[in-house]
């Protein structure tokens, strides 16, 4: 028999409560809870203040919501890159192990029925699910998972929505961001390999290349953009394919790291120099862009930190559902960077072409 759910006496303060009596989300009053040191001095003392004169009572024991029962989290994954996933499953279990949470993972396939694998999360009893791309961009499965009660989190794209909770980083500037790095460098002929259409990463990236080069005044040429898939193989073709058409890219921005190093290794393959014939810049920053040659320069995404803070979103989110409060779903962009090192340089001076 399902062990039923300890709920909050009538009429005791909630963790919503403190929050408003200290002018801070309820995210940072389960932070101050649970002992993080991500907490300024000053909001954690404003926070210890508002639950003593509510005479506010966490469950420290549990930590779960559930009365000493651990929370059931779910997480639907559809990455078809290995390291990405590696990093992404490192920090939900951490985080996850850290609030005595058992996490269920649903591996689903493109052209999986979406129903089907609904319907499996919610057999499963879930209090939650993470939902990254695609997965959180297919509609029907979203939506039948909100209608059984389920509180759920997008993560790695930001599409702001009114019903949908979000956390990851702004493609389309990180994107941007790298494109002006080449464009400073002295690069006017720039190749673009994108990833799986349906993820809202690969559209946002192919925006932020194209605004950069539009900015500069360069052209975006058809031959200059490459479908990929985020895959190493994927890779490999549009690499192909980019450098197959004269004049040549004097440099290449894939759409993650497994695809910029297979773009190296075609490079390498024509007898070309990197970064001296050809830049090639990627995205992620997995453990690939350290363990080729040469090094990757590339945009880090804290893919460990997004997975982590994912799982404390959505025990807010849970929390907030059961005492009923009807916020909106909180959204929240963490910071990327670009991380330079040996892939890219000054291209070399080219003689006009005839």
């Amino acid at each position: 028999m399902a062990q039923e759910i300890a709920r909050r006496p009538k009429g005791a303060a909630t963790i919503h409560d403190v929050a408003r009596r200290a002018g801070v989300s309820s995210m940072t009053v389960s932070r101050v809870i649970n002992g993080e040191t991500r907490v300024r001095a000053a909001t954690r003392t404003r926070v210890d203040a508002a639950i003593r004169e509510l005479n506010f009572a966490p469950n420290p024991a549990a930590r779960t919501l559930a009365g000493g029962s651990a929370l059931r989290l779910g997480l639907v994954l559809s990455i078809p890159n290995a390291a990405y996933l590696s990093e992404f499953l490192v920090g939900a279990l951490e985080r996850c192990s850290q609030i005595n949470a058992q996490l269920i993972v649903k591996r689903y396939m493109p052209g999986e029925d979406l129903a089907a694998a609904a319907d499996m999360l919610i057999d499963a009893r879930l209090d939650g699910a993470i939902l990254p791309p695609p997965v959180c961009d297919a509609e029907p499965l979203v939506a039948r998972l909100r209608a059984a009660g389920i509180a759920l989190i997008a993560t790695g794209s930001m599409r702001p929505s009114n019903t949908l909770a979000s956390i990851g980083i702004d493609d389309f500037a990180a994107a941007r961001s790298m494109t002006r790095h080449l464009v400073r460098l002295g690069h006017r002929r720039i190749g673009f390999i994108t990833g799986r259409p349906e993820h809202a990463s690969s559209s946002l990236r192919l925006q932020g290349y194209r605004a950069a080069m539009e900015e500069a005044g360069l052209a975006v040429a058809p031959e200059l953009v490459a479908a990929g898939t985020f895959t190493y193989h994927s890779g490999l073709d549009a690499a192909e394919r980019l450098l197959g058409h004269m004049p040549m890219p004097s440099a290449i921005f894939a759409s993650n790291d497994d695809m910029a190093a297979a773009a190296v290794a075609v490079a390498h393959r024509r007898g070309l120099d990197v970064p001296a014939d050809l830049s090639v810049v990627g995205f992620d920053d997995t453990p690939l862009a350290t363990t080729i040659w040469p090094e990757l320069t590339t945009v880090r995404q804290p893919v460990s930190t997004m997975s982590e803070e994912a799982v404390t979103m959505l025990t807010e989110l849970i929390r907030e559902q059961r005492d009923g409060g009807g916020q909106e779903p909180p959204h929240r962009l963490l910071d990327f960077e670009l991380i330079r090192r040996q892939s890219d340089a000054v291209p070399k001076s080219r003689p006009p072409a005839l």
